[in-house]
C-alpha cells in the first residue's frame, strides 16, 4: 500500500478525533498491526517531542483497515491534518490558510488550477488595497499553488468556506495561536452574549443597526450575532481597519461569513467615532492584544462611552477582576466610577469561572450599556446588577438572563412590573461609594435592607400578585359517581403482553465533554432525586454532544416522547420524560409504553405507582390501568392540574417574600403601608 507524499502532517491526538476514538485505540493499532500486511504508517517528523504522520499515508491505510467510527475519515482528513510545520510558523500558516479560503469564498470556485500568477491576480481582484488578502498570498511566493489546492482541500471536507475556517479556529489550541486561544470564551458566554446584542437591536426604532466592535481582531462575538439574527435582518458590522494580522484575520472572517462590513478608525489612543444607531459588542482583552490590562481595558470600554448617544446600545464582557471585583489600581478606579457615574452603564453581571477554556479559574463578568437615565437625577439613578457565580450557564439560565438585561433599558415602572431571576435594582450612588465588588450575593431581607430597593420590589411582588394573569382560576372540570371498578396488572405480566417494553440504561464513559446547549439530556439518578447535583450547579441541566455520544457509546439509544425513566435504588423513583430524545444514565432505566396498544396505560399514573412502590422489584410492581377513551379525557386534565400546582407555588413564594419584606421593612422604618383592606 503505496500513497503519494503530502506536505499535511497529523498527529496521534488529532487521528482519534478524525476516527471518532480514543487516543489510546490509536496506539493500539500502531502496535497490532506492525506484523500484518498492512502495518501503521511511520512518523515522518517529530515537531517538539510529537511525531507527526504523513495524512495521505494515514488516510490510506485508515480507508484499507476500515478502522475507526467515521467512514469518510480520508475525506474529513484536511480539517483535521496541519500544514508541514517545518516550513512555515503556525500564525503565518494560519493566516495563508485563512486568506486562501476567504479568496476561494470572493472567487466562488476551487483555486488549485490557478498557477501563482493566477492567484496573484485573482487576490489582487478582491483586495486591490490589500485590507485582507493580498499579502498573505504574495507571500506564499511559488508555493501559493500548493497551499491553494490545501485550502480547497479544506473547503471540500468541511463543506463550505465558512466552515472550514470555523474548522481552523476551533483547533486554535492545538495550533499554536496564542492570540486565539488565550482571548477564547466558552460557547455558553458567547450565546449570552449574542443573544443580549440581538436583543437590545430590537429595542431601536430604526430597523436593525449596525453591530461594532472596535477591539484589535475581534470577531467571536459579531459572526455569533449574525448566526443569531432573523433571516429578513440585513445587518452591518463594523469593525476595527488595521494592519495587524488580527483585525484582518477578522475581517476574513467576516466577508467569508457573507456580512457586510465597514470599517471603523480607531486612533493611537483608542478613540473613535460611530455617528449613527448601533450595539457595541466587544469582549476584552482581544486577540490582537491578549495582555491588555485593567486600565487600558476600562480606557477602551470608556473611548465606547464617551461616543455614545441615546440610539447606541452596548454588551461588553471582560474579566470580572476589571468589571466587578474590587480594583487595587487607584487610576483604574476612577475610570470605572466614572463610567458608572455616566449613567451609561444600565447592568452589571458577575459570570461564574470557567467560561475562559485558557484560564479556567478566572471569571468573566459583563456590562450592558445604554442610554443615561436623562430625567432622572444622578442621585436617584439605579442600576441591576446580577450575580451568577455559582450558576452554571445552561440554556435557561441564558434565556432568562438575557430577560432581565433587556428590561435594564425601560423605565422603573417598566422594570417594576418584570418579574427577574436573577438581576435586582442597586441605587447607583450605592455602587460609587463601594471601595470593594460592585456585585455579590443578593443581601438577605432585613432591617438593614435599602429603602428604594425594598420599594421598588415591593412594587413588583403586588404587581405580579395582582396581575389578572396570576390569580387563580376556575377549573373547567367536573367530577362525577364512576361506575368502574378497579384494574392493576403487575409490570412482568405487562412485558409478557407487549403493552411495556424494557429499556436500558447506558453506562456512560467517565470524562465525557458536557455540552452547554443543543446536545442530548441526561437523565440518571441526579434528575430522579436520587443521586448528587450537578457540580455545575444546583438543579444544572446535564447535556452531551450527539457526536461525543456517537464516538463512545455508538450503541446508544435516545429516549422517546413519554418514555417512563426509572430507577430502583435507593429507592424507587420515575419521572416521564415529556419529550424525548435524552440519554438515560445507568443505574436508571426504562419502561416505555405501546404506542400500538398501551393496554390502559399512562406514563402519569406509571411515574406515580413507581414513586410509590415499597418494593425494589421493579418487574413486581403493581400498575394502575385506565381505559383509553378515560385516558384521552384524563391526560388534559392532569397537565392543567400541573400548570394550576407550579403558578400556585409560584405565589405561594412571592405571598411569603412580601410577607418578609413588609414586616422588615414597615419594622425598620423603611416602609409605610397603604392598604384599602377594610379590618373587622
Amino acid at each position: 500500500m503505496s500513497e503519494p507524499a503530502t506536505t499535511l502532517r497529523i498527529s496521534l491526538a488529532e487521528i482519534a478525533a478524525l476516527t471518532r476514538v480514543k487516543r489510546p485505540v490509536v496506539s493500539m493499532w500502531r502496535s497490532r498491526s506492525r506484523d500484518t500486511p498492512t502495518p501503521f504508517p511511520d512518523p515522518v517528523q517529530v515537531n517538539r517531542g510529537q511525531q507527526l504522520f504523513d495524512a495521505g499515508e494515514v488516510g490510506g491505510w485508515l480507508e484499507a483497515t476500515q478502522h475507526g467510527n467515521n467512514p469518510h475519515a480520508r475525506a474529513d482528513m484536511a480539517s483535521f491534518a496541519r500544514h508541514d510545520s517545518a516550513r512555515t510558523d503556525p500564525e503565518a500558516s494560519f493566516a495563508a490558510q485563512t486568506a486562501l479560503i476567504t479568496l476561494r469564498r470572493l472567487a466562488g470556485g476551487p483555486l488549485a488550477a490557478l498557477g501563482p500568477g493566477e492567484l496573484l491576480d485573482a487576490a489582487d481582484e478582491a483586495d486591490p488595497d490589500d485590507d485582507f488578502l493580498y499579502s498573505e498570498i504574495e507571500g506564499l511566493g511559488q508555493d501559493a499553488q500548493e497551499w491553494a489546492a490545501r485550502a480547497d482541500q479544506l473547503v471540500d471536507a468541511a463543506y463550505s468556506p465558512a466552515a472550514a475556517l470555523e474548522q481552523l479556529l476551533r483547533e486554535r489550541f492545538r495550533a499554536g495561536l496564542r492570540g486565539y486561544a488565550d482571548t477564547a470564551l466558552a460557547e455558553a458566554a458567547v450565546e449570552l452574549a449574542a443573544r443580549a446584542a440581538v436583543e437590545l437591536a430590537g429595542h431601536g426604532d430604526t430597523g436593525w443597526p449596525v453591530f461594532v466592535d472596535p477591539t484589535a481582531g475581534g470577531s467571536d462575538l459579531l459572526v455569533a450575532v449574525l448566526d443569531r439574527l432573523p433571516e429578513d435582518a440585513d445587518p452591518v458590522f463594523v469593525t476595527r481597519s488595521g494592519r495587524d494580522q488580527a483585525s484582518r484575520t477578522a475581517l476574513r472572517r467576516l466577508l467569508v461569513h457573507g456580512a457586510r462590513r465597514r470599517a471603523l478608525t480607531v486612533t493611537g489612543t483608542g478613540q473613535f467615532t460611530v455617528g449613527e444607531p448601533a450595539v457595541h459588542v466587544a469582549s476584552y482583552p482581544p486577540p490582537g492584544a491578549p495582555d491588555l490590562a485593567a486600565p487600558d481595558i476600562l480606557a477602551d470600554i470608556d473611548n465606547t462611552v464617551l461616543q455614545m448617544d441615546d440610539s447606541q446600545r452596548g454588551v461588553v464582557m471582560a474579566p470580572a477582576s476589571v468589571l466587578t471585583d474590587a480594583l487595587d489600581d487607584v487610576k483604574a478606579a476612577e475610570v470605572r466610577s466614572d463610567l458608572l457615574r455616566s449613567g451609561r452603564v444600565r447592568a452589571v453581571v458577575r459570570l461564574p469561572p470557567g467560561l475562559v477554556p485558557a484560564k479556567t479559574r478566572q471569571a468573566l463578568a459583563l456590562w450592558v450599556l445604554g442610554p443615561a437615565h436623562a430625567s432622572v437625577p444622578i442621585a436617584e439613578r439605579w442600576t441591576m446588577v446580577a450575580d451568577l457565580s455559582g450558576t452554571a450557564l445552561t440554556a435557561d439560565a441564558v434565556q432568562d438572563l438575557v430577560g432581565d438585561l433587556a428590561v435594564s433599558m425601560e423605565s422603573a415602572a417598566t422594570i417594576r412590573a418584570h418579574t427577574m431571576r436573577f438581576a435586582r435594582v442597586v441605587p447607583t450612588p450605592r455602587l460609587l461609594a463601594s471601595r470593594g465588588a460592585l456585585v455579590g450575593p443578593a443581601p438577605e431581607r432585613g432591617p438593614g435592607t435599602d429603602a428604594a430597593e425594598q420599594a421598588v420590589r415591593a412594587d413588583a411582588l403586588l404587581a405580579q400578585l395582582n396581575s389578572p394573569a396570576t390569580t387563580p382560576s376556575v377549573l373547567p372540570l367536573s367530577v362525577s359517581l364512576g361506575h368502574g371498578s378497579p384494574s392493576t396488572v403487575s409490570v412482568e405480566d405487562l412485558l409478557a403482553r407487549g403493552h411495556l417494553r424494557y429499556v436500558k440504561g447506558v453506562r456512560l464513559a467517565s470524562g465525557l465533554p458536557a455540552a452547554d446547549d443543543g446536545g442530548a439530556r441526561v437523565l440518571g439518578l441526579p434528575e430522579l432525586g436520587l443521586g448528587e447535583t450537578s457540580a455545575t450547579g444546583a438543579g444544572a441541566e446535564r447535556r452531551i454532544d450527539r457526536l461525543v455520544l456517537a464516538a463512545n457509546h455508538p450503541q446508544a439509544r435516545l429516549s422517546e416522547p413519554g418514555d417512563v425513566v426509572f430507577a430502583t435504588a435507593p429507592a424507587p423513583a420515575a419521572m416521564v420524560d415529556v419529550e424525548g430524545g435524552s440519554v438515560v444514565e445507568y443505574p436508571a432505566r426504562v419502561l416505555r409504553i405501546s404506542g400500538a396498544d398501551p393496554g390502559g396505560l399512562m406514563p402519569e399514573l406509571l411515574a406515580a405507582d413507581i414513586n410509590a412502590a415499597g418494593s425494589k422489584n421493579w418487574r413486581s410492581w403493581v400498575l394502575r390501568l385506565v381505559p383509553h377513551a378515560t385516558a384521552q379525557q384524563l391526560r388534559p386534565v392532569l397537565a392543567r392540574l400541573e400548570q394550576e400546582e407550579a403558578a400556585a407555588r409560584l405565589r405561594l413564594e412571592q405571598l411569603t417574600e412580601l410577607t418578609a419584606l413588609l414586616r422588615d421593612g414597615v419594622s425598620a422604618g423603611s416602609l409605610v403601608v397603604d392598604a384599602t383592606i377594610e379590618l373587622t
